[in-house]
């Protein structure tokens, strides 16, 4: 086969292997249909895609997918050809939008009016059935659906729990999605310099991302000098200066609408890292790679989290959010939580072969003046953690 033939087959693969996930769930828990409002899981049970951010604040599109596999799709204005070339099962609907952008002072009728197309296509394809998964609905939806008669079930969970396994076809686009993602941090490293701002440096990212057919990067996570300390400081205008550290965490969507997830540390220019910062960065690379050495398929969330490597007590208040989470188009379950953070945050469960996973580090003390961010992203196999990237670490630091 050329390429290209690859390519297709890979996708119509992907495609199938999907929607049969979804339907898998619906059967399990005995729900007729799933409506989705989600651009993500959209995307992943139909690999339509169409102006994802914005339909995201403004629900505008909007799918429900029946435990057989038929699809009911309602499609924003005029925008039927994004389904064009897809083996699919579709009824196609034009979309009903009642968030007041569109509706003004008619969101009621217009409501309303939705209400009874989602109830036509539910009764018409699950006759005497109750039971309706949704991922996400505004308050007025939600309402005018349980006084329908309807019993709505949690969808989003149902979706995550689809999503979570990952196939042989979807660890190729991810690995796509990484090699655009390496290109841009490389550009990165290759403009990085003493007096160029944040946004400067990370608009390198964004180019390269979309010049390989990536679609769009969730956060503006880079941070240089004492804005590392502590972490989730976005992108400004700060001039770079030598001899700083720099972090960023690319959170990055993509070609084929699959998430890059990499956070790196450098130094600004060709000074040497101070003991300080090697210190950091030792710390930091010593909690990811001990983390993945550890993570096996069968452990379960509480157990990795438990084993998890200590984190110093100087550095303990500024840990990052999560051990390690899932990732696949997007963030995914599970959101591993610290030990110090279970009772109030963590969550029990297994992993399995075949999850894709970030594990996390930041090390910066609290009151301190600079911090380090790693973030290393894998596939999970039945002898443990397979780096899904050969995105170097600064190994001659340690």
């Amino acid at each position: 086969m050329i390429e290209s033939e690859v390519k297709t087959q890979t996708l119509s693969d992907v495609r199938t292997y999907r929607l049969a996930r979804v339907q898998a769930q619906l059967q399990r828990h005995r729900c007729p249909a799933i409506l989705l409002y989600d651009p993500v899981n959209i995307r992943y049970a139909t690999d339509t895609s169409n102006m994802q951010i914005w339909t995201a604040r403004n629900p505008s599109r909007y799918i429900m997918v029946f435990a057989d596999g038929r699809i009911v799709a309602w499609e924003f204005h005029r925008c039927e050809h994004v389904w064009q070339g897809l083996d699919l099962d579709v009824e196609l609907r034009s979309a009903v939008s009642w968030i007041y952008f569109n509706a003004g002072d008619q969101t009621e009728s217009r409501a309303n009016l939705w209400a009874n197309e989602i109830l036509d296509a539910f009764r018409t394809h699950a006759r005497g059935e109750s039971r309706l998964a949704v991922d996400r609905l505004d308050p007025i939806g939600t309402a005018l659906l349980v006084k329908s008669g309807l019993t709505l079930l949690d969808g989003q969970a149902m979706m995550e729990d689809a999503r979570a396994i990952k196939s042989a076809g979807e660890l190729v686009l991810i690995g796509e999605s990484l090699r655009a993602c390496e290109k841009g941090i490389e550009r990165m490293r290759r403009e990085l310099r003493p007096g160029m701002t944040e946004q400067a440096l990370w608009a390198n990212l964004h180019f390269e991302n979309i010049r390989h057919g990536g679609e769009w990067i969730e956060t503006r996570l880079l941070a240089s000098g004492d804005r590392t300390n502590p972490w989730m400081h976005e992108c400004s205008s700060r001039v770079l200066q030598e001899g700083e550290l720099l972090a960023f965490d690319t959170d990055m969507v993509g070609p084929h609408g699959y998430c890059s997830d990499i956070s790196r540390t450098w130094i600004v220019g060709d000074a040497r890292p101070s003991d300080e910062q090697r210190r950091l960065y030792e710390l930091a690379w010593s909690q990811v790679h001990f983390n993945m050495d550890i993570l096996r398929p069968g452990m379960t969330f509480r157990e990795y989290s438990e084993k998890a490597w200590k984190i110093p007590e100087p550095y303990l208040k500024n840990r990052y959010s999560c051990v390690a989470h899932g990732i696949g188009m997007v963030d995914e379950h599970p959101s591993i939580a610290h030990q110090v953070d279970w009772d109030s945050a963590g969550y029990d469960g297994r992993f399995e072969t075949g999850m894709t996973l970030c594990v996390e580090s930041y090390i910066g003390a609290e009151g301190g003046s600079q911090g380090v961010k790693l973030e290393q992203q894998i596939v999970l196999t039945e002898h443990g953690c397979v780096p899904l990237t050969t995105c170097a670490f600064e190994t001659d630091w340690l």
